[in-house]
């Protein structure tokens, strides 16, 4: 056996020796999270009813939160880096929110009727988004995104979905491995190769008579926050322009990355938007707009027009919440310096494995990051993928255990409460984790 595969060999079994550890020191302090987790084995299969927030050997369980912070069933304090995969922008109980959501409360939940604040929250949102003429909510963004896709068909009158390999548009349009057998019945084309402008450009070519919509994140959230480049983007919106095909843009995740969306930064404007998460204040939230020729076929003025149901799309709670989020709290201005602060954590962390020379990196833009386990630029899904999962879990276990909380597939989204000492204690748990597991990371 060469020396280097002997060094790789050798670093293996000292990384599940690691992970052995880490695991059973994990369960070790947390018995109650333990507890919790059997009891809802007997209700729930898995003792999960939502999947991305499983990992073994059981999930936490979290009990309290306030602010930046979360406290979990064993009274452990965490800095909450996952900001509940974007949608927790506003930290925990903010009181600009929780006003609002009093004041609804005060006055009834469920009304049956239009209400007055969904018209404010629906102006908000259309003044943000450049692509945004008109719009409709949803109760999520999976809903949001089967919607958009749905009347893109109708628009159209075409048959074809196009979708990217590593894309995540909701649960039932998952393609991180391929195809998930849960996802929504439409007859997809799933681009290979995330940033390939050549070889996305001729699938377009190829299937430009029958394709109705061409749906991508600006940045693979999912994925592990591999953000598109704006040459790649511009290339799509040729594309799409010159062969009739609707561009959509699944901003769910990346509304949040500046005050319109990355469509407003790269100024690259899809024919429709689908947006979620934090835009709904922390309550269920989804909405999907676009050109109004388009959406104006769901005008229910129409003879013709489309139906589109939901009993909690205009929820008073998610409309008071969301409305007083964008115009009192995630201002155009706060959200520039929310991901001027993210842009510089992140090169700080960056700055820290370039200068150990370690197979780390953490990609993203502004207050959205990934962990990743390799050296080299990652372009795709693909790219990512050569990375040690094992690392990641690694990571994940000793962040925990410094009081972080994070995604399990090391990804991170920043909260408005988050501060600069929160920031501080990220970088010195990250310098810890690399110094005493450096010898498995070179």
């Amino acid at each position: 056996m060469s020396t280097i595969a002997t060094q790789a060999a050798a670093r293996n079994i000292d990384l599940d020796s690691a992970l052995t550890d880490a695991r059973a020191l994990f369960v070790k302090r947390n018995p109650n999270s333990g507890a919790i987790y059997q009891e809802a084995l007997g209700a729930l299969p898995g003792g999960n009813t939502r999947t991305v927030l499983f990992y073994a050997p059981y999930p936490l369980t979290m009990s309290k939160g306030d602010g930046a912070y979360l406290w979990d069933a064993d009274g452990h304090k965490y800095a909450d880096f996952l900001g509940e995969y974007t949608a927790g922008l506003y930290g925990h109980s903010h009181p600009v929110i929780r006003k609002a959501l009093d004041q609804a409360l005060d006055g009834g939940i469920s009304f049956g009727s239009h209400n007055a604040m969904e018209g404010k929250l629906a102006k908000l949102v259309q003044a943000r988004f450049p692509s945004v003429e008109l719009l409709r909510f949803t109760n999520s963004g999976t809903e949001a995104n089967l919607m958009a896709i749905t009347v893109a068909l109708v628009y159209t009158g075409r048959s074809k979905v196009m979708v990217f390999e590593g894309g995540y548009h909701g649960g039932v349009f998952t393609f991180q491995t391929g195809q998930s057998p849960v996802n929504g019945p439409f007859n997809f084309v799933i681009a290979p190769t995330y940033n390939d402008i050549p070889g996305t450009i001729a699938l377009i070519e190829k299937h430009a008579k029958e394709l109705a919509v061409v749906a991508i994140e600006p940045m693979q959230g999912g994925g592990g926050c591999i953000p598109a480049s704006p040459a790649f983007l511009s290339a799509l919106r040729e594309a799409t322009t010159k062969h009739g095909v609707v561009l959509l843009f699944d901003e769910v995740m990346t509304s949040r990355l500046s005050p319109g969306g990355l469509q407003a930064l790269y100024n690259v404007i899809p024919d429709m938007t689908s947006l979620g998460k934090y835009i709904g204040g922390g309550m269920s939230f989804g909405a999907f707009g676009g050109r109004a020729d388009i959406m104006s076929r769901f005008d229910p003025r129409r003879p013709d027009a489309l139906p589109h149901a939901g009993t909690f799309n205009n929820n008073i709670l998610t409309m008071s919440a969301g409305y007083a989020g964008l115009s009192e709290v995630y201002t155009p201005q706060r959200a520039v310096e929310l991901n001027a602060f993210g842009d510089k954590l992140r090169q700080r962390l960056n700055a820290l494995c370039r200068k150990r020379d370690l197979a780390m990196q953490f990609t993203g833009i502004g207050s959205m990051m990934s962990v990743h386990f390799l050296k080299g630029e990652i372009r795709s899904i693909f790219d990512a993928r050569a990375g040690s999962k094992e690392l990641v879990e690694l990571f994940f276990l000793d962040m925990l255990e410094r009081g972080i909380y994070l995604a399990r597939r090391g990804m991170m989204a920043l909260s408005l409460p988050i501060t600069e000492t929160d920031g501080e204690a990220l970088v010195a748990a990250v310098d810890e984790f690399q110094t005493a597991r450096g010898s498995l990371l070179k």
